[in-house]
This record gives C-alpha cells, structure tokens and sequence, in this order.
C-alpha cells in the first residue's frame, strides 16, 4: 500500500501551484495537512479553498508538527536558509523554490545539516519535467544525439513596475539576485541537466529595464566540461516574451517553441535528425519511452518514490549548488570583466555571496 506522506506548505503564493499542480495530481501519495503564511486572510481563503483546517502564521509552530513528514517552502528566497535548517533539525523532508540560498557557503551549510538530519532537501526545477525535455535526455543518453556542438539559451521575458510592488524582489537583500536568481535560473539549470556541467564562462549583467538594485538583463558565454559551447541571454523587458531553447549535436538538432515557459502541452519540443536513418531511430527510441507527468506533478512523484522506497531523489542539494556555482562565476565574470572557470572554491571572494558587491 502506498504510504501518504503529509504535508505543509509554507507561503501562499506559488505554494498554490504547487498544491494545485503538484499535490493534488498526487492525491494518493501526499496529503497536504497544514498552510503557513503571514498573510492571514490569504491564509484563510486557502484554508478554505483547498479543504485544510491547520492555519498558522507562525513557521515554528509548522515545525513542531509531529505528523508532518515534509514541508514545502514557498517564501521568499531570503528566508529560506533558516527555514530549511530548523525543519531539518527537527527530522522533516524538505521541498523548497528557487532560488534556494544566496551563497555557496550557504549550501554547503545545508549540505552539512542534511547530513546530520534524518530529512532530505529536494529544490523545485520542475522544467526538467518536461515531455520534450525528457525525450531529449532520453536520445541524448541513447547516444542518438552524438556529440554536442552548440547550444542557445533565451529567456525574454516581461516584468514591469507592477511586479516589484513587493519589496523584497527589488533588492540583493530580499531577492538574492536579479533574472539570473530568479528567473532564467529554470532555462538555465535545464540546458545544463542535458548538457551537462560548465566549464567556465564569461558574462555580463545590467540593469535596464526597472529601477531596482537587481540585474534585469545578461548574457553569458558558456563553454561545458563536453565541449559544447552555449550562450545564455536574460531580459525583463522583451515587450513579446518568450523563453527559447536549441541544442546542435552532431546528429540531431533539438529544439523548443517560444512560448514563455517550456510546459509540454502547450510548447511541444522538435528533433530534427541530420538523416532519415537517425530520426527512424529517434523515433523508435521514443516509442519505447514514457515520460513522467509534466511540471510539479512529475517532481512531486519522483520524491514521493524517494523518500517511500529509498530510490535517489529527483533533484538535491548538489543540484542546487551547481546552480549556485554558475550564477557566482556569472557575478564575479560581469563584476571584473573576466573569464571564470568553475568550480568556484571556498578561498573565492564570491563564496560567501555577492550581495554587497553591486
């Protein structure tokens, strides 16, 4: 019988897609049991909204619950730190959004506390759940593809004052970073899911579009430890958003549509083979294949599976520090004007973050 792991989800603003998307298209493994957030009308209108009687305004009081097996934390990305490591402490699992923390030293710190907690820590990348991006890593690791050349990754989207009506999102303090922190963190982690790790890059970021202390544009050259070479491109202020993605291998070009986000029913990805020969074989590689559920349902599977039957979890805090690892070589390359190699060591004067360094 399928064990019903028991959940509380922290902060009510994408906390209800998750809910939504993730826990309610997986009914029979997870039961979400509390709500937590500041705000205590929203609280109520959720609370009523999704059937959960445990309110609390107070994340201690989350923590406490013996009969919670896994809390999910939504809240804005400086607060994630401590929140993580109290629930770690007291023996939960842990789900939390991008951006988890704002330093390598911060999570080599949670890694060290998951380490000596009964508890996992699973980041949100829920564009690896993807069908399209699943059956590129599926022909990729086929060895379909060949070898990797070149890749492009775009993220053109539109944020106008209206979204940086919470403070929080404005400045290095609140929002650790600017696009790429907070959105292009996605694109990016998912190039390098079927790529691969970086190499080294070189980068430049500005802010543009918004007066806020963040950067609201960038656009990095990447080369991977395959040898493929990839740019990366990020703005706020595409007055026609569109999230973009093209990988060139040797045997196949994939691509996505250019709709803003990468969700599998409405951005179908394509292959293109270099002959009829290879796209037989693509084709009859994908036969065979089926993807996990699209987005946070997908995710959410794949941990439940994890944490019930002992399998890897779907995503770790390694994950999340190779993420981490991109996005300090990425500061420090537009603070200096220099090429940067990765991985960044403790000695960097970027480990412990770069939010006072703009």
């Amino acid at each position: 019988m399928t064990r019903t792991l028991k959940v509380a989800v922290v902060g009510l603003g994408i906390g209800r897609n998750h809910i939504q998307n993730g826990y309610r298209t997986n009914t029979d493994r997870f039961e979400v049991a509390a709500l937590c957030d500041l705000d205590a009308a929203l609280l109520k209108a959720a609370g009523a909204e999704f059937g959960v009687e445990r309110l609390e305004t107070d994340y201690l009081e989350i923590v406490g619950m013996d009969d919670i097996d896994v809390i999910d934390i939504c809240t804005p990305p400086a607060t994630h730190k401590k929140m993580i490591i109290a629930a770690l402490q007291a023996g939960k699992h842990v789900i939390c959004e991008k951006p988890l923390v704002g330093s390598l030293a911060d999570i080599d710190e949670l890694l060290d506390a998951e380490s000596r907690s009964s508890g996992h820590v699973m980041p949100i990348m829920q564009y690896r759940y993807n069908d399209g991006a699943q059956k590129a890593r599926h022909i990729i690791a086929s060895g379909l593809a060949g070898r990797p050349l070149v890749a492009t990754c775009e993220v053109h989207w539109l944020r106008g004052a209206d979204y940086y009506e919470k403070d929080w999102r404005k400045s290095w303090t609140g929002a650790l970073g600017g696009i790429l922190m907070n959105h292009a963190i996605h694109a990016n982690d998912l190039m390098f899911y079927l790529l691969g790790p970086v190499r080294s890059l070189f980068a430049r970021t500005a802010t543009r579009v918004n007066r806020v202390e963040v950067e609201d544009c960038a656009s990095i050259s990447v080369e991977l430890e395959c040898g493929a070479l990839a740019t990366t491109s990020a703005t706020l202020g595409s007055v026609e958003p569109l999230s973009r993605m093209r990988l060139c291998f040797e045997n196949v070009t994939i691509e996505t549509d250019s709709r803003p986000d990468f969700t599998a029913d409405k951005a179908p990805w394509r292959f293109v083979p270099a002959s009829s020969a290879v796209g037989r074989k693509i084709d009859e590689a994908l036969a065979d294949f089926t993807p996990p559920p699209s987005g946070f349902a997908g995710q959410m599977q794949d941990f439940h599976r994890a944490i019930c039957e002992k399998t890897p979890l779907p995503l770790t805090l390694g994950d999340s520090r190779q993420s981490l690892d991109f996005a300090t070589a990425a500061y420090w390359s537009a603070k200096t004007y220099s090429a940067v190699a990765l991985p960044i060591l403790p000695d960097h004067p970027f480990y412990n973050g770069w939010q006072n360094a703009f």
